[in-house]
């Protein structure tokens, strides 16, 4: 079980925007792994959590983010990996999904996010 930490600063969260991101129905998961410059904590992995104003009022992106932080205490300390700093999206169905299926979600992409590109072939245009 790898320990969790917290994205405070915006410039943590632009740092991760440039990293690797799966979008499941419920969450978008962005990911990136910390350089090694800037490992003061190596055997945590830090998660931020962000609701956009599209979402709705306050109360309903305070919920949103409060269920995310409680799928990632329940279900991605166990699939996160260390030294790596996640940023979770809440979409428009945060509030409603149920919370089984948001822990499913959070999984999936978390699993996603550290798979290695898939090589696919590269389709030649009808020049060539």
């Amino acid at each position: 079980m790898t320990a969790i930490g917290r994205l405070k600063t915006r410039s943590e969260f632009l740092y991760v925007k440039g990293g690797t991101r799966f979008a499941t129905p419920s969450l978008v998961l962005q990911a990136r792994c910390r350089a090694p410059a800037s490992l003061q904590e190596p055997h945590l992995a830090r998660f931020g959590f962000t609701a956009t104003k599209r979402l709705g009022g306050a109360v309903v992106r305070n919920r949103a983010r409060r269920r995310l932080k409680e799928a990632v205490r329940l279900g991605g300390a166990t699939i996160a990996t260390e030294g790596y700093d996640y940023v979770l999206i809440a979409r428009g169905c945060t509030v409603q999904r149920p919370f089984n299926e948001l822990i499913k979600d959070l999984e999936r992409a978390l699993t996603k996010v550290h798979e290695p590109p898939s090589a696919k072939p590269r389709r030649r245009s009808k020049t060539d």
